[in-house]
């Protein structure tokens, strides 16, 4: 972008750049920016992580008069900034924090060095901004400008809004008149930085904006797993000795994740705000010096850390706004070498995400359920992953040409795709025959005509529509009413959370319908969404033997009269294609197999694969064992124990201070690894026998044992936690 600025326009810049930097040259548009500040104009720099942001208000602050107000939301980073300042000069004063954590002693330290104009750079939290005795301070000192880093945090469409940020244009007019204002952001979307500049008011302010594209970075997404620590542990040791971040959206999953890093040998420490300062600041350091390779993050970890040789970002969890994302793997490659950005994607954590945000107020939804939307779009789409994201924020990409085209999974190995045109012209006519009522769920069972108690109620079954979807299953339809959300021909409601709405797009689709690609490769059961495919995880499932070892449960199933989920669950069948076991040791290290399932089902299988290997030549793979931490072992066997002793399940949760759905998660994997819990005593509490008799002839009748499934056959009669429960004491009893 052409630079207007005068006066200070041919200052050499480069002199004092080596001085205090030691840099001989200047990045991108670095120059300019500093060329602006000098001139006292307001500016606006978008610039992306790595691309040296704080050197365009760091270098002026040191070359004019007064202090320079930096702006900013974390003390870590502040700290990290002000150590850098210190340490290209022989002043110590020439860069302070002013916090809520200085003592009387401290604050007065560094209102001495700014009034005899030792600092340069005075880094504060919006807050500090509001004490009075701070401003009045200010007021009596020379202020060259005021930097506010981060500056997505002042709007509600950024990724890290933060309510405070709202106020500084009327702390700046307290602080006296014409003072520049300089906004610099990593991230910002146009709407983003129009609410900035408004926010801010600085409207004439120049924008300087850098190219988003990091073509050294290769973007990927895969199916998120049941088995998604083995798959994270399986890429880390591919890339052993590097460095990398892990994220996680919750804290006990950091905690658990690098735990079970450090017991398969990967150098790791969990980093999130739970933990004091001198924690967190041992383990960053840890992480910066090169003691450990890996850091299990929430978001709280990153900001400003200034580590250029990261070579992986991981999200475990997928983010809740392309913004957080294209932030966090900003992370990677910052010196221009390898990084490899890997996100696991399961449409479940987007549902849960949904949730969290359906108690807040109906303006955050909105924004909230907007943004997530994009995330969905990006981790379904079958389109280049870096045009998707360089669009988002608003920049032409040449997906040919472009530099780093080719560093993206989608365009290496493209995804087939489908017709879907009449099938979303069913989908529409569905939504708008059912008056625009019903969630996606009950769209789906209307389109595949499933009745249940809201259909007779509603009289849906009654409709010419009722049914005329049958010829595909239920998660074929849940898939491409996302892939229509996405496209923009079917809304949900924010209020009444789920509700699916046609907009206007939709009405000019049924009008005139025109072609409509589905992407093929998502993975549509609902059950297997959290397995997946062996192929997305590193490995190729052995398609063939799958299908015959599905042949050869079903008629072991036939044979002892249960049901073949009984025998081996899916997930277990789809690992041995991808791992063949030829023995009933490496049969237990098979996800979902323990020593008991093994030895009471697992000969036939074993031998069936062997003689398969040695007919068609297979080289087995030396694939990974992952082994779970003592804590999980310890949990495992007080369960066990209190079950045994038929304690209320309640207080086993309690007293190991866990909810009763994780305590029903951590009994599920006891019994499908084939050990018996003898549940008998609380589900007598929960059901009667009339009740007992319905589920377990379900179950005993059932091709699945998917829970979803079980919901919608009993019209809702028993929830989630019910029937997990009397799954596990029927597989407890016909199976282990």
């Amino acid at each position: 972008m052409k630079n207007d600025a005068t006066g200070l326009k041919d200052i050499d810049l480069h002199t004092p750049l080596k001085h205090y930097f030691g840099f001989s040259s200047f990045k991108g548009l670095q120059k300019d920016v500093v060329h602006n500040i000098l001139d006292r104009k307001n500016t606006f720099v978008i610039m992306p992580t790595g691309g040296g942001k704080s050197l365009c208000y760091q270098l002026p602050a040191l070359m004019q008069e007064g202090t320079a107000i930096v702006v900013s939301p974390l003390i870590a980073l502040m700290k990290n900034q002000v150590d850098a300042i210190r340490g290209i000069s022989s002043e110590d004063g020439v860069a302070h924090v002013l916090n809520s954590s200085l003592t009387k002693s401290e604050v007065k330290k560094v209102k001495k060095d700014i009034s005899s104009g030792i600092t340069k750079l005075l880094y504060v939290a919006p807050e500090s901004l509001t004490k009075t005795e701070y401003v009045d301070f200010l007021q009596s000192v020379t202020i060259s400008f005021l930097a506010v880093d981060e500056a997505h945090c002042i709007s509600e469409w950024g990724h890290d809004f933060r309510p405070e940020y709202r106020n500084l244009r009327s702390i700046v007019d307290r602080l006296g008149e014409d003072i520049p204002i300089i906004a610099l952001t990593a991230t910002a979307t146009p709407k983003v930085q129009e609410d900035i500049i408004k926010n801010l008011g600085i409207t004439g302010a120049t924008v300087f904006k850098e190219s988003f594209n990091r073509p050294n970075l290769y973007y990927e997404v895969r199916p998120k797993t049941a088995n998604v620590d083995a798959d994270i542990i399986r890429f880390v040791k591919q890339n052993e000795g590097k460095s990398g971040i892990i994220y996680c959206l919750s804290r006990k999953r950091v905690e658990e994740l690098a735990q079970v890093l450090q017991v398969n040998g990967v150098s790791a420490v969990p980093y999130h705000a739970g933990f004091d300062a001198k924690t967190r600041s041992k383990y960053q350091d840890m992480f910066l010096m090169q003691d450990v390779d890996v850091v299990v993050a929430t978001i709280a970890f990153g900001m400003g850390i200034d580590k250029p040789d990261v070579r992986f970002v991981i999200h475990h969890d997928i983010p809740k706004s392309i913004e957080s994302y294209y932030q966090e793997t900003g992370r990677a490659g910052r010196d221009g070498g390898e990084g490899h950005c890997l996100a696991f994607y399961s449409y479940k954590d987007i549902e849960k995400l949904e949730k969290f945000m359906s108690g807040k107020p109906v303006a955050e939804q909105e924004i909230g359920n907007a943004l997530l939307q994009e995330v969905v779009a990006y981790a379904e789409t079958s389109l280049s992953r870096r045009k998707f994201i360089l669009h988002y924020f608003g920049e032409a990409f040449d997906e040919i040409n472009g530099a780093g085209a080719d560093m993206d999974d989608n365009v290496r190995n493209p995804k087939e795709k489908e017709e879907a045109k009449d099938n979303v012209v069913k989908l529409i006519q569905v939504v708008q025959e059912t008056k625009e009522k019903f969630k996606s769920k009950e769209v789906v069972n209307t389109l595949v005509g499933k009745v249940n108690a809201m259909m007779s109620s509603h009289k849906t079954n009654e409709k010419e529509v009722f049914g005329i979807g049958a010829d595909k299953d239920k998660s074929y339809w849940m898939a491409l009413i996302r892939q229509v959300l996405v496209a923009g021909i079917l809304s949900k409601e924010i209020e009444q959370y789920g509700v699916l709405h046609v907009t206007e797009k939709g009405r000019e689709f049924l009008k005139a319908p025109q072609s409509f690609m589905m992407t093929k490769d998502h993975v549509y059961s609902a059950q297997n969404d959290a397995i997946v495919n062996a192929a997305k995880s590193g490995g190729v499932s052995d398609e063939r033997l799958l299908k015959q070892l599905k042949d050869l449960r079903k008629s072991q199933a036939d044979k002892l009269g249960v049901p073949p989920f009984v025998v081996f669950q899916d997930p277990s069948l789809q690992d041995m294609a991808l791992k063949y076991p030829v023995t009933l040791s490496e049969l237990q290290n098979i996800y979902g197999v323990g020593e008991g399932k093994a030895k009471k089902y697992g000969k036939p299988f074993v031998d069936f694969i062997a003689s398969y290997v040695e007919e068609n030549d297979i080289v087995r793979p030396d694939d990974l064992v992952v082994k779970s931490t003592g804590a999980n072992s310890g949990l495992k066997l007080y369960i066990i124990q209190n079950v045994d002793r038929k304690l209320p399940l309640d207080d086993i949760a309690a007293s190991k201070g866990i909810e009763i759905g994780e305590l029903i998660k951590e009994m599920e994997q006891i019994v499908f690894s084939g050990t018996r819990l003898n549940l008998g005593y609380w589900i007598d509490e929960l059901f009667d026998e009339d009740q007992q008799e319905e589920i377990h002839e379900y179950f005993l009748e059932a091709e699945t044992d998917d829970i979803e499934t079980a919901i919608t056959e009993f019209d809702g009669d028993y929830d989630d936690e019910e029937l997990r429960l009397y799954r596990l004491k029927f597989i407890s009893e016909v199976a282990n």
